[in-house]
């Protein structure tokens, strides 16, 4: 039997955090790491798991023979095997080889720490050391500003399978052709962030990475781990935000996952009402035990602080909210006071939001959250759960379901679009239209539209103008920004060739400028969660289905007054109220020729007339295009 040398580099207050659920970098202490113990180079390994009467390393390097090299269990009842192997050197494969106390059950694991996994279908961990010198300081020095809540903050979510594939060899982008591809595109059409779905190791293709089993590691699909860094360094140098999807609901049960780690329900829930998830048939973490804790939160820290992260989209907040999340009567066992709500996820949120914005106060965490849930983007000491935003599931619902509808029938649902405001500012909400809203049946944002092709599109761009100007912060899946017809097929590039019809050239024309004009107008975006932002000046014109309203920034002279016409009729010399006396001037207009509008229904720079209007002192004659948006704002 090879030698396993005793070595540690944990601390008695390292444990003590660890119990107490109260570690938050436990990437530094656990998995395993190189590094040198008496002069000798090696790897130190260190893993959890207290149920286990034995744990050794397996891997290429003693030919996966178990035994050869046991790890010593700590003394400090903390269930810590580790151990110093000399002679591993980076890029050795491994896992775990797990015998339990629990009728000597043995499992095989990949290592939950694992800075680099093997390309799925294999399941070995990788002995790594990321090395890698960041050129993003500039945008770290000044991302304060650019991820604040009265920033402009506009998101492209992206699929990195799907986005863009290398057409002659069949094959996904890497890390490194995204870094520059990728990168250079997002900077054209003007969006602020950039979101990706789950980068962390996956086994499953179609789970879209939802489905984890390495937390720590970037999936190897697209390269190694510092091309990952690369692709953030370039997003930041380019003053390109990125936000991570993360996953700390639920967990697969493949065997070399963190599914009954050492022959006990360790990282998962014991009681099956609690740690089963019936509708993804996955795992649910034990957010009560406190190591289980110290590993989630350890994980969403790691992300921030090794990757430069910007912010975590945290998934299916819903489902860790209540115990009875898609479970009938009997299915599910009530708090201790009866109630429905999880109280240990609850609790784990709030802590997890609390370290990361102790540690990172210049990021923002999302919640994906469908309920009614209150104070979701609260901080935590009014009682909140202490999210930065959560997404606005209902706005995106009422009016997905509104433009859908021929346009005769909107004048009997203007209520579709108005009732956001009754709640718009209960939370600090983003605007999603994501990838859950152009797959199964659904169709795809275009596809949803009425009406012949002209009218299909010009419903597009009203959508999308509306969208921006509506208060809130913006985000977009790969494919909406240019008129993607066909559904989001996780196994194909994104249909780039549309780009060669002028309808889509024009759709993404559009996004390109009501990104510039989110990011150029403060009252866009400088009170996009306060009711100061936001004014109507008319709701109550179901009959021509026409909206307008006003968006207010820190100074009057940055009011946007926006009108939407809902239907294929033009509105000419409309008459709106103006909250002042002045010269009004267009600066955005949905219908314009470049965006494969009619290029007809224009306005020129005009004087208010002093004649009362909508309850106010003057008012305009304006043209608002069928089917279109148009902004207006007061000449200096």
């Amino acid at each position: 039997m090879a030698d396993v040398i005793p070595y540690s580099r944990f601390t008695d207050f390292d444990i003590s955090l660890f119990k107490g659920g109260k570690h938050y970098r436990l990437y530094e202490k656990f998995g395993s790491h190189l590094t040198t113990v008496d002069g000798v180079e090696g790897t130190y390994f260190a893993v959890w798991a207290p149920s286990a009467k034995m744990v050794s390393v397996i891997g290429d390097f003693n030919y996966w023979i178990e035994g050869e090299h046991k790890l010593n269990v700590r003394w400090d009842q903390s269930g810590i095997w580790e151990g110093f192997i000399p002679g591993v050197a980076k890029g050795a494969t491994y896992k775990y080889k797990i015998q339990s106390h629990h009728n000597d059950i043995k499992t095989e694991k990949a290592d939950p720490y694992a800075r680099r996994c093997e390309h799925p279908p294999k399941t070995a961990s990788i002995v790594w050391d990321e090395a890698y010198i960041w050129q993003d300081q500039k945008w770290m020095s000044k991302r304060k500003k650019n991820n604040a809540l009265d920033a402009p903050f506009s998101v492209y979510e992206v699929h990195l399978g799907s986005w863009k594939k290398q057409v002659e060899d069949n094959r996904f982008l890497t890390y490194v052709e995204l870094a520059d591809e990728l990168v250079n595109y997002v900077k054209e059409m003007n969006f602020t962030h950039v979101e990706l779905m789950p980068v962390m190791e996956f086994p499953y293709d179609p789970s879209w990475g939802y489905q984890l089993t390495g937390y720590f590691a970037p999936t190897s699909r697209f390269g190694h781990p510092e091309d990952f860094k690369l692709l953030v360094d370039k997003l930041h140098q380019n003053d390109i935000g990125i936000i991570l999807d993360w996953v700390p609901s639920h967990f697969p049960e493949d065997a070399h996952g963190l599914g009954f780690f050492d022959g006990s329900a360790l990282y998962e829930h014991p009681d099956k009402r609690r740690g089963y998830h019936p509708d993804w048939k996955s795992l649910i973490f034990n957010y009560g035990r406190n190591e289980v804790k110290s590993f989630l939160i350890s994980n969403a820290i790691y992300w921030l602080d090794q990757y430069h992260a910007d912010g975590l989209r945290v998934d299916a907040v819903a489902s860790m909210l209540f115990l009875d999340y898609s479970r009938s009567d009997g299915e599910w066992e009530p708090n201790m006071y009866g109630g429905r709500e999880n109280l240990e996820a609850i609790a784990f949120m709030r802590e997890m939001n609390e370290a990361v914005y102790s540690n990172f106060p210049d990021v923002q965490t999302i919640a994906e959250e469908s309920t009614a849930f209150p104070m979701v983007s609260k901080p935590t000491f009014l009682g909140g759960l202490g999210f930065g935003m959560k997404w606005m599931m209902g706005w995106m619902h009422d009016t997905l379901q509104y433009f859908a509808k021929e346009p005769i029938y909107r004048r009997f649902h203007q209520n579709d679009l108005t009732f956001s405001m009754t709640y718009a500012f209960t939370e600090n909400f983003m605007l999603p239209l994501s990838h859950d809203e152009v797959v199964y049946g659904k169709h795809s944002i275009l596809g949803r539209m009425p009406g012949d092709e002209w009218q299909r599109f010009a419903n597009l761009r009203l959508l999308y103008s509306y969208m921006f100007t509506h208060p809130g912060t913006n985000l977009l899946f790969q494919g909406s920004e240019f008129g993607q017809s066909g559904e989001w097929n996780f196994q194909e590039s994104l249909d780039w060739y549309l780009l060669q019809y002028d309808p889509h050239k024009g759709v993404q024309a559009l996004i390109k400028d009501l990104n510039k004009l989110y990011k150029k107008e403060p009252a866009l975006h400088q009170k996009q969660f306060s009711a100061e932002g936001f004014e109507w000046i008319d709701y109550n014109d179901a009959k021509n289905s026409v909206l307008v309203y006003m968006r207010h920034g820190n100074d009057a002279k940055d009011d946007v007054i926006i009108a939407c016409n809902m239907t294929p009729i033009p509105k000419e010399t409309y008459r709106i109220g103006l909250p002042r006396k002045g010269t009004v001037k267009e600066i955005f207009n949905s219908d314009l020729k470049k965006y494969f509008g009619s290029g007809v229904y224009k306005n020129k720079a005009s004087a208010s007339e002093a004649q009362a209007h909508h309850f106010r002192d003057h008012s305009i004659e304006v043209n608002i295009p069928p089917l279109g948006m148009v902004a207006f704002k007061y000449s200096k």
